[in-house]
């Protein structure tokens, strides 16, 4: 028997025109409810959102020493293995951590080989972050080059007053800071291409 929040049954209606109005009324209504139902957003999408935003991050971490590029993209990676339509891949997933956590690591080792090798402090490390980040946000020309060069310079003179010895040491500070940036951004395009890859996969699924 149809019925509606007022209590109103069908048959109390006596008049045909009323009966059939209030079933109109009725089904008007259930489409409603079910279009409204229709339009909510999906889990699977949101979670692509998210991993979308990680993946992103992880490509600026790769660049800016703010966050930790390969790491950030990897979590993108893990979220979309939490939608319906990708099935988790252990092995997958604990490859990529892997690769993820030793490029972090190396991202320490490299700038300290190349500081040591040229007798280098962590004065040079320290400018030449610093001169990167200023090197991006520069309107001058090849900034992003010359900032982390002139940044660990300054960080070395203001260690060592020798400038030529702390122009040797700049260098080296220089050197190790590009290869460990170089090699993040390779890693986190490589996520980038692994996660845009997992997605057309299922094209068809999830759209």
């Amino acid at each position: 028997m149809l019925s509606f929040q007022h209590n109103i049954k069908l048959s109390t209606l006596k008049n045909p025109l009323l009966k059939s109005k209030f079933l109109f009324f009725v089904k008007e209504r259930n489409e409603i409810v079910r279009e409204s139902s229709n339009k909510k957003i999906p889990m699977d999408l949101i979670l692509i959102l998210i991993a979308t935003l990680f993946v992103l991050l992880g490509l600026i971490g790769s660049v800016l020493p703010i966050l930790p590029g390969p790491i950030t993209s990897w979590i993108g990676l893990l979220i979309i293995h939490f939608t319906e339509a990708i099935p988790f891949n252990w092995i997958f997933l604990i490859f990529t951590l892997f690769v993820a956590i030793f490029i972090w690591f190396l991202d320490y080792i490299f700038p300290a080989i190349g500081t040591k090798h040229f007798g280098g402090s962590k004065y040079g490390v320290i400018g030449t972050s610093i001169g990167f980040i200023l090197g991006v946000i520069s309107p001058v020309p090849f900034s992003i080059i010359i900032g982390p060069f002139l940044g660990a310079f300054i960080g070395e003179y203001l260690n060592n007053t020798n400038s030529r010895g702390a122009l040797k040491a700049a260098f080296g500070s220089f050197i190790g800071f590009l290869t460990s940036t170089f090699l993040k951004i390779i890693v986190a395009f490589i996520y980038f291409g692994l996660f845009i890859h997992k997605l057309w996969e299922v094209k068809d699924t999830l759209f």
